[in-house]
């Protein structure tokens, strides 16, 4: 068995309907397309209609799973209600909530102007609050369930980052809300979790972060005690069991997948991985000698 296999049983998620943001491309359609061949009905949301109806189509052929697009701003609370009342009327009930749609760009904060600062946190956070709300109020008032809502955040979202102010300060928005409303709202069936993915390169998203050839001269792998970038396939395995009954118990966390990124570059001496072993030999000797 490899990493890059499928974990769950194929009807983990049989009965099931998701709303997956973003799903479209990237990571979000890797989600998708792993609910859908555990049995899931879902649908996905974005911007670009087109890209959706495109998507949507691949993976219901794919997988025999019903997949339904529905165009969404998620930075406005009355498309996302309006997207929630598609979703409703095509399958009846939602089970859960994956809010993926994400923003960002690598900048000098002091470059950024105040609207390009808004536009990020409006998506990242606003967004995962107005689909929260609108999806949350609903379960409530409808007195439902066994509801699950998925925010994916960042390892930044707790440690900072420069050059990604923006993102960091919404993504760190984005967990103390799934923290927060885990205990809030767990009185109504709800429960809440999120992923903190490392380097998970596609294509769009990284061409636009790293354009021409940066992505090839910022070597990602790198920075990853494990020495790989991360498969799609490992972050839905990871995604479809916190969306399953099978995490039933798991309430308010948040799970790291980075290969051991974000501790490389916590711990106060971890660029000592640069000394070369002769170095470390000379080291040695020194210290001996300084005890003797």
């Amino acid at each position: 068995m490899k990493y890059t296999d499928k974990m769950l049983r194929d009807d983990a998620l049989k009965g099931k309907t998701i709303v997956v943001t973003g799903g479209g491309s990237g990571l979000g359609k890797a989600m998708t397309r792993y609910f859908l061949e555990l049995g899931a009905d879902v649908a996905i949301s974005s911007r670009n209609l087109d890209k959706l109806k495109n998507t949507a189509k691949e993976l219901s052929d794919e997988t025999g799973s019903a997949c339904f697009p529905v165009q969404c701003d998620v930075r406005h609370i009355d498309q996302v209600d309006a997207m929630r009342e598609a979703v409703m009327k095509e399958f009846g009930t939602v089970d859960g909530l994956v809010n993926n749609a994400a923003g960002n760009f690598i900048s000098p904060t002091e470059r950024l102007s105040a609207n390009a600062f808004d536009v990020i946190i409006d998506i990242v956070l606003k967004g995962t609050k107005n689909c929260t709300l609108s999806f949350g109020k609903h379960w409530i008032d409808q007195g439902e369930k066994n509801k699950t809502v998925l925010n994916v955040v960042t390892t930044y979202a707790w440690t900072g980052s420069a050059f990604v102010v923006p993102s960091a300060t919404a993504k760190a928005g984005v967990l103390a809300m799934t923290r927060s409303l885990a205990v809030e709202w767990a009185k109504y069936g709800m429960r809440f979790n999120a992923v903190a993915p490392g380097p998970f390169p596609t294509k769009g998203a990284w061409d636009r972060l790293l354009p021409g050839d940066l992505k090839d001269k910022f070597d990602l792998a790198k920075k990853v005690p494990l020495k790989r970038v991360g498969e799609h396939q490992e972050l839905a395995n990871l995604c479809a069991y916190l969306m399953s009954d099978f995490s039933a118990y798991v309430n308010g966390e948040v799970i790291t997948i980075d290969g051991g990124e974000w501790l490389q570059g916590a711990g106060q001496f971890n660029l000592l991985e640069a000394i070369p072993q002769e170095m470390w030999d000379q080291l040695e000797a020194m210290i001996r000698f300084q005890k003797k």
